[in-house]
């Protein structure tokens, strides 16, 4: 589809599907579809855009030139001069905004319920709250109105929402998406989220924000950041406790995904939740809520604006009540904060992720407001600890309760962003593609033709290293493989002089981590080494090779094409 064809059917689906209370602005018709047709052109003129015919949503605390940002109070609108960075990079791809999106004002909620303009109704269920902050985002994706949307996340934002409209939310690690250009609800917790409809798409998304350089107080992937999950995982789930917040039949929904796991092969250990939740109370109920009276509490003080109307009193009351914490208290809870830091680690110490329900309840738009405060508190439950522990998340669904949808979601370390969603896509079922680019470190390419292939005795040191398989190669016609002596059986791969006949051999290419491709070559023994392998193709990169003083006398096994042929062979 085009970018024109696309842009036409979202703006048919926005009339047809009549939720104006998701929307705070969307751009003229004859604007979109003049950026489309631009576009098109682009692209049929050899321009690689990976996201050209995509439209999406952006939230309204985030910049995007053209468009005030309101933050969900029109007292506060201001015209942006630029896009913000991570916009900027989406729109470079090839991406199309549509609009900006409705949202707990300030980005203070968790229900989608506190604009001016209205709560923001489930696109399933008008009777149920959307989930926020960012919940027009979530329901124009739901909607199918756009392809995906940014949220922001402090303190489940990106996950909630995704959660109660059946959609994935990819939650990256702090700070590997530029923030500038949001405004802030809590400055040192703030992340930029996507919402897709798949894995896959939501990935490649947060993978464009996060290329190029990092933001202010941004941080750049560190060499030994994983590229991929274990073969076998090792999931943490909570004790039995901290599940019985769950609302009825969302226990069994949880369980069954707890089974899911363990079917396609996860180890399960049960871990103590304690810290974890105790961490999640300092984000509103201890000093840390200090951080959102810095972001607009001089705004919301001063009666020249913050009398204005359309000021939410829930929202009022929380950042202002804010601005009375005391820097002492702030630091005390920062002290806090890393003991309980260490000690929800060392929970996790021997796991690969944490799988946990994304919210524990549902509520109705009447239940929220009977008790605005209180159901906004239960649903940051398993929620508000994690940019605090500077965790990754992706939330994807996991079934339906009475109807509606289940969520959860894949939790990891920082960094580990890969490892959440190779977790998350073996619930789904989703297969993630190896030519897409997603949200992960960049890594180092290692072809290998024996024992480090998939299932030979060796491959544990790439999978254990956090290495992923890029796919079956085959060299350029010039090489020529030996049965190298020793245990574990292993091939010696040479390179054939010119004008002497070679063979194409098979074998794997793999992206390493930097650090992982340092630690192999540091401890690769003789007769291997590290060189440079052309592919069929005509690529050349890293490989496996050997000393050709070692192959002297050693079987010549090149006719077989391959180490697992010529294994097959011998077994035969």
């Amino acid at each position: 589809m085009t970018a024109v064809e696309r842009t036409r059917r979202a703006l048919a689906l926005l009339a047809e599907r009549a939720r104006p209370e998701a929307w705070i602005a969307v751009r003229p018709e004859a604007e979109l579809l003049a950026e489309a047709a631009a576009l098109d052109a682009r692209v049929a003129a050899g321009a690689a855009l990976p996201l050209a015919g995509l439209v999406c949503a952006v939230k309204d605390n985030i910049d995007v030139a053209g468009l005030p940002t309101t933050a969900g109070c029109p007292g506060y609108a201001y015209a942006p001069g630029r896009d913000a960075p991570a916009v900027a990079r989406l729109r470079a791809a090839g991406a199309l905004v549509v609009g900006k999106t409705a949202l707990d004002q300030f980005a203070t909620g968790l229900v989608g319920t506190r604009s001016p303009h209205g709560p923001v109704r489930s696109a399933g269920d008008p009777e149920r709250v959307s989930g926020g902050s960012s919940s027009g985002s979530a329901v124009a994706v739901a909607l199918g109105v756009v392809d995906f949307a940014l949220g922001t996340d402090t303190a489940g934002s990106g996950r909630v929402p995704a959660a109660f409209q059946g959609i994935v939310g990819v939650k990256p690690t702090l700070g590997l998406v530029p923030t500038e250009g949001v405004v802030p609800a809590a400055r040192s917790f703030d992340c930029l989220t996507v919402f897709a409809p798949t894995l896959g798409l939501a990935g490649e998304v947060a993978g464009v924000m996060a290329e190029g350089r990092p933001g202010v107080g941004g941080r750049g992937w560190p060499a030994d950041a994983p590229l991929a999950a274990p073969p076998r995982p090792t999931v943490a789930v909570p004790a039995e406790g901290a599940l019985r917040v769950l609302a009825p039949g969302w226990r069994a929904a949880f369980d069954a995904a707890v089974g899911r796991l363990a079917a396609a092969g996860a180890r399960i250990e049960t871990i103590d939740l304690g810290p974890f939740l105790r961490a999640a109370e300092l984000l509103y109920g201890g000093a840390f809520a200090a951080e959102r009276y810095a972001a607009v509490g001089a705004f919301l003080d001063d009666p020249a604006t913050g009398g204005a109307p359309g000021v939410d009193p829930t929202v009022r009351s929380i950042i202002t009540a804010a601005g009375r914490l005391s820097a002492h208290a702030y630091a005390a809870d920062l002290a806090r904060l890393a003991e309980l830091r260490h000690e929800a680690m060392a929970q996790l110490d021997g796991c690969d992720v944490l799988l946990l329900p994304t919210a524990p309840e549902h509520p109705t738009l009447a239940e929220v407001a009977a008790d605005p405060v209180g159901v906004n508190s239960r649903l940051g439950t398993f929620t508000n600890f994690v940019n605090l522990l500077d965790l990754s998340a992706v939330a994807v669904p996991a079934g339906e309760v009475d109807g509606g949808p289940f969520g959860v979601t894949v939790i990891a370390r920082g960094f580990a962003d890969r490892v959440a969603a190779d977790v998350a896509a073996a619930l789904t079922g989703e297969e993630l593609s190896a030519e897409r680019p997603a949200l992960g470190a960049p890594g180092l390419p290692l072809v290998v033709f024996g024992a480090h292939l998939s299932g030979q005795p060796l491959n544990g040191q790439l999978t254990s290293a956090g290495a992923r398989l890029a796919g079956a190669v085959r060299t350029a016609p010039e090489y020529r493989m030996v049965a190298l002596p020793g245990e574990p059986a292993r091939p010696g791969v040479l390179r054939v002089a010119a004008g002497e006949p070679g063979q194409a051999l098979e074998g794997e290419l793999w992206s390493l981590p930097p650090a992982a491709l340092g630690r192999l070559l540091a401890g690769l023994p003789a007769p291997l080494a590290l060189g440079r392998v052309r592919l069929g193709d005509g690529r050349e990169v890293t490989g496996f090779l050997c000393e050709a003083a070692a192959a002297a006398g050693a079987p010549d096994i090149s006719h077989h094409g391959g180490w697992r042929a010529y294994r097959a062979a011998s077994a035969g």
